[in-house]
């Protein structure tokens, strides 16, 4: 039996995968706004928008569940219309026509102006940086450029996101302004690619530069640097990240492997020697660096040769940050010819290896930071603690500092110094310095 749904006109925007769809998912929202549009992010409408990710199989199973869940809604009448958007749709768009056709229209990844036009709202191109924040209002992610030029032979995303875009420097400096008049003071540079940015709108790399344009903007206290390519890496970055405190000695690399003949399969354009002297030229240049990095267990050819270097080399790069994927043998990519012949509960074996070297790494990484003082910043209050960060410290993928909230009385958004008193494999405990 049918029943009536209950938000007239109201658009529920549903967002899977990455910090970059979180982002995309913000930009729809800030245009449907603009267009006098009552929208919400993962709560009740009648009309639905899923912004899906396409990038691994766990991924995309998510999305098309997520798709027959609010098919299925439809199909009851709680629902008026679906549409679905983002990296799955423009990577499977004819599949999915044909396997969900209950789904209204699907998008792809460079659609916004069309999905406007079918929700009844106008393309503004004048609202830069308007945006509707999914995050905590203190901290925002800051695409930076759009697409991806690398070879990697594992990865999906050029075929998703097409070619690499830079997003001009003025545009990000009047996107930074906005929001931190809007209150954010944490700024989480994205992209498919930094280490790329400016080469293709000023013939060469700006990361540097456009970082000392952004910590001028008032109210901007952090910046920190997500997914960086190790090979063509710019080395005036560090020099600015050492020399301007709002940038945060932390950065995101991800490595993927660091066996040679793994790497040269991947198409990384690196090699293990490279790799470790590009990283220990981090730690030189910028002491209190912090790395996250993740890593591809059973990649097609993977020996236990290539396994246990990449374990050796694991533990004697103690990153303070690290996760573990399964490799996904994606179609049309370049690894797709190649046979995925790593058994799955062999890669899974891997995976939790490489994990436990970590958790012990991280342990003793937290345990160095009993009776230190930092200055984080306070995320929310969950049960009878306020979760912060430290510089170290992205959120939702890495540590977070405990605060007993029935002792102290602490303002989410606020940066707070606080002293570390205890610490596990993965959270600091503190308290507030008086």
């Amino acid at each position: 039996m049918r029943t009536k749904s209950i938000k007239k006109n109201r658009i529920n925007v549903i967002t899977l995968g990455c910090s970059k769809n979180i982002y995309d998912s913000e930009v729809l929202m800030g245009q449907l706004r603009a267009s006098g549009k009552e929208v919400v992010h993962e709560k009740e409408g009648n009309i639905v928008v899923v912004n899906t990710c396409g990038f691994i199989d766990n991924a995309k199973e998510e999305s098309v569940n997520t798709i027959l869940e609010q098919i299925q809604k439809k199909e009851t009448g709680a629902v008026d219309k679906v549409y679905v958007t983002g990296c799955l749709s423009e990577r499977y768009k004819p599949d999915l026509e044909k396997e969900i056709p209950q789904v209204d229209q699907y998008f792809g990844t460079t659609d916004l102006p069309q999905l406007l036009k079918v929700l009844e709202a106008d393309y503004q191109h004048e609202l830069v940086g308007e945006r509707i924040l999914t995050s905590p209002k203190h901290y925002a992610y800051m695409k930076i450029a759009e697409g991806c030029d690398r070879p990697c032979s594992f990865c999906a995303i050029p075929l998703m996101r097409g070619k690499h875009r830079s997003t001009p420097i003025e545009d990000l400096v009047k996107q930074a302004k906005h929001l931190a008049k809007e209150g954010v003071k944490e700024l989480i540079l994205i992209a498919q690619d930094l280490t790329y940015y400016g080469l293709d709108l000023y013939k060469k790399r700006r990361l540097a530069d456009l970082l000392k344009e952004l910590v001028r903007v008032e109210g901007i206290e952090w910046i920190r640097l997500h997914y960086a390519f190790p090979t063509g890496f710019p080395e005036d970055v560090l020099e600015v990240m050492r020399e301007e405190d709002k940038i945060c000695n932390y950065l995101d690399i991800p490595l993927q492997h660091i066996a040679d003949p793994i790497l040269k399969s991947m198409r990384r354009g690196t090699t293990e020697a490279k790799t470790t002297a590009l990283l220990d030229k981090f730690r030189e240049q910028v002491p209190q660096i912090v790395l996250r990095t993740s890593l591809i267990v059973g990649y097609p050819g993977e020996t236990e040769a290539d396994f246990e270097t990449l374990k050796n080399w694991v533990k004697a790069m103690r990153f303070e940050r690290l996760g573990c994927f399964t490799y996904s043998h994606e179609e049309n990519t370049h690894a797709h010819q190649l046979v995925d012949d790593v058994p799955e509960e062999v890669k899974q074996e891997r995976s939790n290896a490489i994990m436990e070297i970590q958790s012990q790494i991280s342990w003793e990484h937290n345990q160095s930071c009993i009776g230190k003082v930092y200055r984080c910043l306070i995320d929310r209050k969950e049960g009878n603690h306020y979760v912060g960060r430290t510089y170290m410290d992205s959120p939702d993928v890495d540590n977070e500092v405990l605060i007993d909230a029935t002792q102290h009385y602490l303002k989410q958004g606020e940066f707070i110094k606080i002293k570390i008193t205890e610490a596990s494999d993965y959270d600091l405990v503190g308290a507030p310095v008086e």
